[in-house]
């Protein structure tokens, strides 16, 4: 079933980069902005992290938070987080859980081989205060991402 808005939004507990459990039920009674993004420090995912680095500030005034998620671990969300001083937590889904959940790894032979190297397909969520989809991004402007959660909260 894909997610549109209007459709609750997948439950999740994942770990960190910081090791700390990150739940959707943390995020009850403010949005947040769930990214999943294909790779830590490739150019466009390194672009998009950027971009909602620099909006986070806005976002956070706004009343809403920011995730990244991709399959990588924690030492290399770590890395990337440290070398472009990200301001909001990278989740682990190093099996997919969460990413397949979200439809985030994508359907026909496109998402069979992004399950078989663990690259998620890049794909946003604006969850509203409740634990409902507001809106999916399918596909994100990765050096304007910021501003274009901005302009929907």
């Amino acid at each position: 079933m894909a997610l549109t808005p209007g459709t609750k939004a997948p439950d999740f507990s994942a770990t960190a980069d910081d090791g700390s459990t990150i739940r959707l039920a943390d995020f009850r009674g403010r949005k947040l902005v769930l990214y999943f993004y294909p790779m830590d420090d490739t150019p466009g995912c390194t672009a998009q992290a950027c971009s909602l680095r620099d909006a986070n500030g806005e976002i956070s005034k706004k009343g809403a938070a920011v995730i990244g998620v991709s399959a990588q671990d924690a030492a290399s969300h770590r890395r990337f987080s440290e070398k472009h001083k990200l301001n909001f937590p990278l989740l682990c889904d190093t099996e997919q859980t969460i990413a397949k959940a979200y439809d985030a790894v994508g359907s026909g032979m496109g998402g069979w081989l992004r399950g078989l190297i663990g690259a998620n397909q890049r794909i946003s969520y604006l969850i509203d205060e409740k634990g409902l989809i507001i809106k999916v991004i399918d596909h994100p402007d990765t050096g304007g991402h910021g501003e274009e959660m901005l302009e929907l909260l």
